[in-house]
């Protein structure tokens, strides 16, 4: 039975096929900035004992490819949920540490109590779409992104973070500033190309959905940001059970679970790990499991994306979830991404 692909079409749909321009107004605002310059200097001399990234939901997760930037190059850092670091952990805002929170709002529950902790006592870097938000206003330094109003789930936001969350670690690493535009700017094309083919996309996911009752979201390294938002936005904007683990974790316990209700999707990812995704994805097949590789390649595939450098790539992967997302809801016969209980902005802990 022909599936209503109209229903799709409301203001989150919007806002996922408003994902390149948002891409290309946040790198178009991009600029040296001296109060970065001054905290990569002091970072670069050893000034501070650890980085500690904060956010919550799809910003928290969106931090994990900035974490493996720093680490790899030997700076300590560390991520956190906001309200963890808040509750648990306030012995790290101290000025012997550089915080990095991300908030799309910069005005949720958690930043504004972490706001009132950091009170000067250790330098802040902030990274929102909000620039008159108490975090943009409070922050010592500011990257801001340009992805509009959002409706409800986070999706153009998402992605405008993550670039410039690549941006601010090329910056923190000190890597020349005009190489670094010019790298970002390879990102646009490939997301403008695959979210052309959206409807293809959905219609050739209505089968594999069929009889799924649960989704789980693989991967390893800087995927994780994938596999965290993808899970959260699968359920945000279809109410649809979804869980995000990574590889490793999967086979304690989770692969128990395969079988034919469960669907799921591993993200073939950075090179160090990729056997063994690949080689999870086989596992999984051998039992019988139903399960797909997001990769990049040059097919038409709803799961692979076009390719581009691998340091971007976690820009692109959130895609084929966004995808899954408009396919569930098209087999719900509802609009996605319509919020029932939640708001746009979390104020209340």
């Amino acid at each position: 039975m022909p599936v209503d692909l109209s229903v799709l079409q409301g203001n989150y749909f919007r806002d996922l096929m408003s994902q390149p321009k948002a891409l290309e107004d946040t790198l178009d605002q991009f600029a040296e900035s001296k109060e970065l310059r001054s905290l990569s200097a002091r970072l670069d001399r050893g000034k501070f004992n650890t980085i500690v990234l904060t956010g919550m939901g799809s910003s928290y997760y969106g931090l994990n490819p900035l974490l493996l930037q720093l680490t790899d190059v030997g700076f300590p850092a560390l991520l956190l949920e906001t309200s963890e670091l808040n509750y648990y952990r306030p012995g790290l805002l101290t000025s012997r540490n550089l915080v990095i929170a991300v908030s799309q709002s910069g005005q949720s529950a958690e930043i504004l109590r972490l706001l009132d902790l950091l009170r000067g006592r250790a330098p802040l870097i902030a990274v929102t779409n909000t620039s008159a938000s108490p975090l943009a206003r409070r922050s010592d330094a500011l990257i801001l992104t340009k992805a509009g109003e959002e409706y409800s789930v986070s999706c153009k936001t998402y992605v405008s973070a993550l670039l410039a969350l690549k941006f601010l670690g090329d910056q923190l690493c000190r890597l020349p500033f005009a190489r670094t535009r010019k790298g970002l700017k390879t990102a646009l094309p490939p997301a403008t190309q695959y979210l052309a083919g959206w409807k293809e996309h959905v219609e050739s996911l209505l089968p594999l959905l069929e009889g799924i009752r649960l989704i789980f979201l693989v991967g390893r390294g800087s995927s994780l940001a994938a596999v965290g938002t993808g899970a959260l936005i699968l359920k945000e904007s279809t109410q649809f059970p979804a869980e995000g683990l990574s590889g490793a974790a999967f086979r304690h316990g989770p692969f128990e679970m395969v079988g034919p209700e469960t669907f799921i999707l591993i993200f073939s990812g950075p090179s160090k790990t990729r056997h063994l995704n690949h080689r999870l994805l086989e596992d999984i097949r051998k039992q019988n499991g139903r399960t797909e590789l997001v990769e990049m390649g040059n097919c038409t595939s709803p799961f692979v994306v076009p390719n581009l450098p691998p340091s971007l790539l976690p820009i692109l992967e959130i895609l084929p979830v966004e995808m899954l997302t408009l396919a569930q809801a098209a087999r719900a016969g509802h609009e996605p991404g319509r919020f029932r209980f939640a708001t746009k902005i979390t104020t209340t802990e």
